[in-house]
């Protein structure tokens, strides 16, 4: 019995030796893996930070690129305002250099224009005496003109060289119109007719009485014999007529000198 006992309480030391070894195993393995989830926890908030910053660089790397292309563009764009700038600049000089240049042209235009038109006033009284007061007349209202405030020198130049137009195209043409002339001492109602700056006739309406003007002696002769074909040139000139060869009293050209 005595050694049945001594068996049993060996046994039973055995047995709680190992359920106290079995309990500090226990305790290590739950320490473990406690650290365990610890290092796992903080392994997944370093990656979490890990990823914030990633993020964050991200974005502030397509931040910096898109800041490095609005920089670009505004390079590009200053240097084409700067090229506006010195564009304008230049255009300014040469502004006021217009101004200055333009201001010694009016000095000059005045005296230029005044003396053309004393010019052309010379030529219209030597020239054939086709609608002589109209032309005088209209030289006389540029003459008025210019001694008018409200025309600028500019305006006052063109209406003179608009005279020189106009008489530049009685060269080239030819026209009719009815006035009055002396005709054997009497003023009679006839048609005039010119052929640019060569001849000038005139017929009266019955036709009676045909005359050219002789430039020589500032008088009208007698032509007669050119009265069918002086009708038909104011025919032509009024556009009753289709245009023609005609024979009319020209005079001979003179030579040259």
């Amino acid at each position: 019995m005595k050694n049945h006992r001594l068996k049993v309480m060996a046994m039973s030391a055995v047995l709680s030796t190992g359920v106290l070894t079995f309990a500090t195993h226990a305790q290590d393995v739950d320490q473990a893996l406690k650290a365990g989830a610890d290092k796992v926890q903080a392994a997944q908030a370093s990656q979490k930070r890990v990823d914030n910053i990633a993020d964050k660089t991200y974005d502030i790397l397509q931040d910096f690129k898109t800041v490095n292309k609005q920089i670009e563009g505004l390079k590009v764009y200053n240097a084409q305002l700067d090229r506006q700038i010195a564009n304008q600049r230049q255009a300014m000089a040469d502004l006021a250099e217009s101004i200055e240049n333009a201001t010694l042209m009016e000095r000059q235009i005045i005296p230029l224009t005044i003396s053309m038109l004393d010019a052309l006033k010379q030529f219209v009284e030597l020239d054939l005496p086709f609608k002589r007061e109209e032309r005088l007349e209209a030289i006389a209202t540029v003459r008025t003109n210019l001694d008018n405030s409200r025309f600028s020198a500019a305006e006052k130049f063109r209406q003179v060289l608009e005279l020189y137009d106009i008489e530049s195209q009685y060269s080239r043409t030819i026209d009719y119109y009815e006035g009055m002339v002396d005709v054997a001492g009497e003023p009679r109602q006839v048609n005039i007719f010119r052929v640019g700056r060569v001849a000038l006739m005139y017929q009266t309406t019955d036709q009676a009485s045909t005359a050219v003007w002789n430039s020589d002696a500032s008088t009208w002769d007698e032509v007669n014999n050119f009265r069918s074909a002086v009708a038909k040139g104011i025919r032509i000139a009024k556009k009753q007529a289709a245009i023609d060869i005609l024979t009319l009293p020209i005079p001979a050209p003179e030579a040259a000198q």
